[in-house]
């Protein structure tokens, strides 16, 4: 069954067409919600309540652009409102370690397996990994996460140097 086929069986509400539609984007979505969330429990919360506004608001869909990337909009700006709800988003993580450099041409992340670096950035400080997630996988600019997450543009560079810095280190020692 093509997208648009299956769009319109979900939208008569047809649960065969809503399992599918469930199946083929909940793994892809899941990954998303683990990069952002602190657990697997919470990422697991935050997929199902983005699958639930994508149900709900699947009927706004234009057949414009690509549905996973829609679907994917949303399912981090439900990981995004549940962070703020937490009230633990960016407080900006100053640390009195050693002052760490990153090169633009730093390699050290080529070196390691998909699931050692997703829980490497589950264990990041909030600020370090929304930031870190939103500009290195998402492509969101700093501007925008500056506009989302209430935080100065600067803020955001700063989150997000820090964060490949905490990577790096992490990873170095590995």
């Amino acid at each position: 069954m093509d997208e648009i086929t299956l769009i319109a069986e979900c939208l008569r509400g047809n649960p065969k067409a809503q399992k599918t539609f469930f199946d083929k984007f909940a793994p892809k979505m899941m990954t998303v919600c683990l990069r952002y969330m602190k657990s697997s429990e919470e990422a697991e919360d935050m997929l199902q309540d983005g699958m639930i506004k994508v149900f709900n608001y699947l009927d706004r869909y234009k057949n414009e652009g690509s549905l996973e990337g829609w679907i994917r909009r949303i399912i981090v700006n439900t990981c995004l409102d549940q962070i703020r709800k937490n009230a633990k988003l960016i407080e900006v993580q100053i640390t009195n370690e050693v002052e760490h450099k990153v090169t633009p041409h730093d390699n050290v992340f080529e070196h390691i397996a998909a699931e050692q670096l997703l829980a490497l950035i589950q264990k990041m400080p909030d600020g370090y990994r929304v930031v870190f997630n939103m500009f290195a996988i998402e492509g969101f600019s700093h501007q925008e996460i500056a506009q989302h997450l209430n935080i100065t543009e600067s803020t955001s560079k700063s989150q997000y140097l820090r964060a490949r810095a905490y990577l790096r280190e992490r990873i170095e020692k590995r």
